[in-house]
């Protein structure tokens, strides 16, 4: 019989605050202003408000089913995006692109995923979320980047 070790997500403060000059460095390049937090001790999230970086414009689908295609008009049309960690990069071009995929390396540096998504079982470091905009307040777009 093989033992699993099951382990709990886990996002410290200490932990964030590690990330914390790599994500200000990163915002500071590409003229984006954003924010950190923890949820749940489980999640980091890196909430972008505001920036040079057209998010909305570079959001993209590659479904082709119109539901699809109605689904990412109205989030666009909201201002406010939650990213799926897992498939930005095909929702994803240029700049925009670009700026995510140096996030989510920062926010995963030190992270593990030993997930078995076939028997349900979930096994991360930590979980990462990253939201354009919020629910409440849209992401504002303040001109050309770089």
């Amino acid at each position: 019989m093989e033992f699993i070790e099951l382990t709990e997500a886990y996002m410290s403060q200490e932990n964030k605050k590690s990330m914390l000059p790599k994500i200000k460095d990163l915002c500071r390049e590409y003229g984006v202003k954003g924010s950190l937090s923890v949820r749940h001790h489980s999640s980091v999230v890196f909430t972008i408000r505001e920036g040079k970086v057209d998010f909305m414009g570079d959001y993209t689908s590659d479904r082709t089913e119109p539901r699809h295609q109605e689904a990412v008009e109205q989030e666009v049309k909201s201002g406010h995006i939650q990213v799926n960690p897992y498939w930005f990069q095909k929702h994803f071009v240029g700049e925009s692109l670009e700026f995510l995929g140096k996030a989510f390396d920062i926010l995963n540096q030190g992270n593990w995923d030993k997930s078995d998504i076939q028997t349900d079982y979930f096994n991360v470091g930590w979980y990462v979320s990253v939201n354009i905009g919020e629910w409440d307040k849209p992401y504002k777009y303040t001109g050309v980047a770089k």
